[in-house]
């Protein structure tokens, strides 16, 4: 198999014109990949530590930074028609990138473990299943999910086509039965808040809970058709769609004291409406989770297989799931969306400053093992992130940027000068 047959999605090289897609195409994919119910408990953290006006500016503001991160990310992508990880090999180095294929690959198999055995046990719950049944349940998703994402983009765009609309109406139907139940719009305003929470780490978790998520959507955006497009659907992707999921886990606090949708929505006797949003939701994010798996695998071994990739990840997800490391891996994942957001960093850093806004073609460059300012500015940005008390993803992009625009710029004129001396 090469990497130019149809659903291969070149994981080692460009998007080719041919194959770029436009703004409605891009936008279904990217709101099916943030419709994930996880986001949701986010909004439900938020619900009950604010009043209603405060908690619309913090999710404003949490979702305007992350839609224009990816969007930054995503016009790089555009212009390149490359994704995060071959990105990578120009900051990281050929061998340095393999960093982040380990960081970006381990995050998203620990996320379809726990998408693949959250779908298994909701359902087992509501239908009272055993054990044993249940455990079937989660072999039976883990290898259906990995279904769309092994025919490549064009399966993520259809199953996006037919979920994304499905969830909208359902939720919108949600948040209206809710806003009766409260009262309208002036038993929203006069809730208390029952929990407190200052603002800067309202941000950060708003920011932080689908960073990871940004840093990865390249790997769609190197499709777009324009910069307009890249741009345009990172935003609807990630300001309006991961905003939509956090609002409606703080409505679900607010009024049910429960921030998941489907929870939510069998409290409002729509049971078989939410066991269709459980599905809907986990699998237009389980596909997208396991084809960043893939990418990241295509460019850890060099190799162009990306179906077969995505079949072991898969089967690797499956096996985490039915095991119960899902149990211990979420927290873990969750810290890893400190150690994520500085590779965006150094990405943008590199192709601005050292790039000037251009890469050479893949293929054509002679890129040096380790690149050792990009890897030193992402240790940077990544201990920043850690000690910061502020926004904690924000501080590690920007400490790992300007850490690589200076390290380079030193680096540069240290070589200059021993060139200099030597003449």
């Amino acid at each position: 198999m090469t990497q130019h047959e149809p659903g291969n999605d070149y994981p080692l090289s460009e998007v080719p014109q041919h194959a770029r897609k436009g703004l409605a195409s891009m936008a279904m994919v990217l709101l099916g990949f943030t419709f994930f119910t996880a986001t949701m408990f986010a909004g439900g953290k938020l619900g009950v530590a604010f009043d209603f006006t405060t908690l619309l500016v913090v999710i404003l503001v949490g979702n305007l930074l992350l839609g224009i991160y990816a969007a930054s990310l995503g016009y790089i992508a555009f212009k390149s028609g490359l994704n995060t990880v071959l990105m990578g090999r120009f900051c990281f180095g050929e061998r340095g990138s393999k960093l982040s294929d380990l960081i970006l690959g381990f995050t998203q198999i620990g996320w379809y473990a726990w998408g693949t055995a959250t779908a298994a046990v909701v359902l087992g719950k509501y239908f009272q299943l055993d054990p044993g049944a249940v455990l079937g349940l989660m072999l039976l998703f883990g290898m259906a999910f990995c279904a769309t994402a092994y025919i490549g983009y064009r399966g993520l765009e259809i199953l996006s086509w037919i979920a994304v609309p499905a969830m909208g109406l359902l939720l919108l139907l949600s948040m209206w039965v809710a806003t009766r139940q409260i009262g309208g719009l002036d038993g929203l305003l006069g809730v208390t808040p029952s929990a407190s929470l200052d603002l800067s780490s309202a941000i950060t978790l708003v920011f932080g809970t689908f960073v990871s998520g940004a840093t990865q959507a390249t790997n769609w955006t190197r499709f777009s058709r324009s910069a307009r497009v890249a741009v345009s659907a990172s935003l609807i992707g990630f300001f309006i769609g991961n905003g939509l999921m956090v609002l409606i886990g703080a409505y679900g606090a607010i009024v049910y004291q429960q921030p998941d949708v489907v929870e939510v929505l069998l409290l409002q006797g729509f049971a078989m409406a939410a066991m269709a949003m459980l599905l809907l939701n986990i699998w237009s994010t389980q596909d997208n989770t396991i084809y960043n798996f893939a990418v990241a695998g295509c460019n850890l071994l060099r190799t162009d297989r990306r179906k077969t990739v995505t079949l072991v990840g898969a089967l690797i997800g499956t096996l985490l799931a039915m095991l119960g490391m899902y149990d211990l891996l979420v927290p873990y994942l969750i810290l890893l969306g400190t150690v994520i957001p500085p590779i965006g960093g150094v990405i943008m850093a590199d192709f601005f400053y050292r790039w000037r806004g251009r890469y050479p073609r893949l293929a054509d460059s002679q890129l040096p093992a380790w690149n050792w300012p990009g890897l030193a500015a992402y240790g940077l940005g990544t201990l920043a992130a850690f000690c910061s008390p502020w926004v904690a993803p924000l501080v590690g992009i920007g400490v790992a940027s300007l850490s690589y625009v200076l390290l380079s710029a030193w680096l540069g004129a240290r070589t200059s000068a021993t060139l200099d001396a030597r003449a």
